[in-house]
């Protein structure tokens, strides 16, 4: 009975680091500088197609791609920042939903017209696609490596939002612009970057759930669900938060698939209500 229950809690923990890495950049852009960015899983599809081009046509290492993905969905997202995004920072939320959804639309449509609406094959190296056995339980080596690479970029993502000069410069950025500038704060540069960093690491998490979840030209639809459910039970601009959200969201999934599948995948519907009753603001919000 233990293996079992053991396995299925990895799993869930494994697809909810996953959901972390997708998520984690809206938590940032949305937290800290308050723009409801819904084109955010339109970055994390195009860095999975970048490593499907660089390994499918261009026959790289799956390794060499992922810093690819991380700078092709950052160079993405500062273009946009600076051509379309900064307009609307003081826009109502709803500006911003319908800018930023017609971007999801748009990405959509360029995915399909280049790739196809058909599931992008990868092949991972040799040593991801086997699995480790301890105490009689098997662990896919794909889902330890993911579950190591979101445990780092938690790491870096607090200490360097929570203890470094850029983070104190967004933070001030956010509260007060006019304030920031007189201190000799690039405003602009600093929201550039904020934007590059969570589109970036949106990237990479799309590049890291291939070979999980798979890659079509809605995973910018599919997927944005599931982030923002993450980011709401975790609470804005929380780091802590977006990974209790996730890891409580995947183990939630994983789990009562496996043990409820009646339910389906209903149960973190549940999950999340059941939260924000109980912390409207999220597990680590603010009120």
């Amino acid at each position: 009975m233990i293996g079992p229950i053991v396995g299925v809690l990895f799993d869930g923990f494994a697809y909810g680091m996953l959901l972390f890495l997708l998520s984690v950049g809206l938590s940032v852009t949305l937290g800290l500088m308050n723009f409801v960015n819904l084109a955010h899983c339109g970055f994390a599809m195009l860095g999975g197609y970048v490593t499907v081009t660089l390994m499918n046509d261009l026959h790289w290492p799956f390794f060499a791609t992922l810093p690819v993905a991380f700078l092709a969905a950052a160079a993405a997202s500062v273009v946009l920042e600076r051509a379309l995004y900064r307009r609307l920072y003081r826009a109502s939320d709803l500006d911003q939903v319908l800018l930023t959804i017609g971007i999801a639309f748009i990405s959509v449509a360029v995915a399909a017209y280049y790739f196809g609406t058909t599931q992008q094959p990868i092949e991972m190296p040799p040593y991801l696609r086997g699995s480790t056995t301890l105490l009689g339980v098997n662990f896919a080596s794909y889902r330890l490596f993911l579950v190591g690479v979101a445990l780092v970029v938690t790491l870096l993502l607090i200490a360097g939002l929570e203890y470094t000069r850029f983070g104190a410069q967004v933070r001030a950025a956010v509260d007060n612009q006019r304030m920031a500038r007189g201190m000799g704060i690039n405003v602009d540069a600093t929201f550039a970057a904020t934007f590059a960093l969570g589109s970036g690491l949106a990237g990479l998490g799309g590049a890291l759930a291939i070979e999980i979840v798979g890659l079509d030209p809605v995973f910018a639809f599919t997927y944005l669900v599931y982030v923002l459910i993450v980011v709401s039970v975790g609470g804005l601009g929380s780091i802590a938060g977006s990974f209790a959200a996730a890891t409580l969201i995947g183990i939630s999934d994983i789990a009562g698939k496996y043990y409820v599948p009646e339910l389906g995948a209903f149960l973190i519907y549940l999950v999340m209500v059941a939260v924000l009753m109980w912390r409207p603001a999220g597990l680590f919000g603010r009120r």
